[in-house]
């Protein structure tokens, strides 16, 4: 089953320039993680909503935190607590954040 790992960090515009250290770069390479990404700080980002009749559009992540989604993860696990195992050790290489651990729905989608 595939996991969604969500690594939130602290509002830190240079984390996303910052090179991913080594010892987190070690389990990004393992072959259960299949693919992952760094996001920029939430300043950059842009949010579309729905509702009253129509679209709104704004500037900036949908909520005020201190905490930002910096990355996301997707892995392999046979379960939820192989998920939490990886979560676990990536966390325990970073300073500060948190990790959301959320298992992928398969796809649904059907073509028209």
């Amino acid at each position: 089953m595939q996991y969604a790992l969500l690594a939130y960090g602290y509002q830190n515009t240079r984390d996303a320039e910052r090179p991913v250290e080594s010892a987190i770069a070690a389990v990004l390479a393992r072959p259960y993680v299949t693919g992952w990404a760094r996001l920029h700080a939430g300043e950059s980002a842009a949010t579309v909503r729905s509702g009253d009749g129509g679209t709104l559009l704004t500037d900036g992540p949908f909520i005020e935190t201190k905490e930002y989604l910096a990355g996301v993860i997707v892995i392999e696990a046979d379960n939820l607590d192989g998920a939490l195992a990886v979560a676990r050790e990536l966390q325990e290489r970073r300073t500060g954040g948190a990790i959301e651990v959320r298992p992928i729905l398969e796809a649904q989608f059907r073509g028209a």
